[in-house]
């Protein structure tokens, strides 16, 4: 999949702080799902039941950062985990949202994760080109 020259649709940023839209089970998917927003057509099992988007729906609430018990225990545990595996940060992703704006920060992340090769899309989690394959470096 390639990653888009319009905007990223806003629906792709999830509730705790990913960009769907680097996600490798959207990047390398013929029927990509449509983010966390959106229905849970073409989500694996652990997105569809996920704790913290079932949270964020039942508070009435779209983002987790807009939650005055931000951070809780689920978005601690899913940072550490992030952190630790992928280099990444959910809460700060969170935090430039709520500082930039979304669209500023879907297009840094655009600039961020398309292959410079072929305009693919880097998948956060295994670093490489949904197109090309081509392994990023971790930043």
């Amino acid at each position: 999949m390639r990653m888009p020259d319009e905007p990223i649709e806003s629906a792709m940023f999830a509730p705790c702080g990913m960009n769907c839209m680097v996600c490798y089970k959207h990047c390398y998917h013929k029927k990509p799902c449509d983010g966390c927003l959106k229905s849970d057509r073409g989500k694996p099992e652990h997105c569809r039941k996920c704790k913290i988007k079932d949270c964020v729906r039942q508070k009435g609430f779209i983002y987790c950062f807009d939650c005055a018990e931000y951070p809780c225990k689920q978005i601690r545990y899913l940072e550490k985990s992030y952190r630790t595996r992928y280099g990444a940060s959910l809460m700060d992703n969170s935090l430039l949202v709520k500082e930039k704006g979304l669209e500023a920060f879907m297009e840094e992340q655009k600039e961020s994760y398309t292959c410079p090769e072929c305009g693919g899309i880097i998948s956060i989690h295994d670093l490489e080109c949904s197109e090309c394959q081509r392994k990023a470096d971790r930043k």
